[in-house]
């Protein structure tokens, strides 16, 4: 069995960081990036949820939340030069695609 403690981490991380995006986009009108992170931190909020409870459908969570993550970490580095938290937005949701990759391979 795979340990995805740090996957989960990093759903959490990338959650915070989701929402504190979304909080800056609403004051600069940047829709595309809400509506994508709202999807993101929802997601990433219920894969952490359903891995705690050991849900047998975790492992498909696991795999939408990645692909989710990647979109996401995507539209935030177009803004990341002129916004921090979609900087830190980016970062964080490549954080979880990347941890997902490398559970995927073990």
């Amino acid at each position: 069995m795979k340990n995805y403690q740090k996957f989960i981490d990093a759903c959490l991380e990338c959650l915070v960081t989701c929402e504190r995006c979304i909080t800056d986009c609403v004051a600069s009108g940047n829709k595309d990036c809400i509506l994508l992170c709202r999807d993101c931190a929802d997601l990433c909020a219920l894969t952490a949820r359903f891995e705690a409870r050991g849900s047998d459908f975790s492992q498909e969570l696991f795999s939408l939340c990645a692909e989710v993550c990647k979109e996401c970490s995507v539209e935030c580095a177009i803004h990341a030069s002129h916004s921090v938290f979609c900087k830190e937005c980016a970062i964080a949701c490549k954080k979880c695609v990347t941890l997902f990759e490398e559970l995927e391979k073990a």
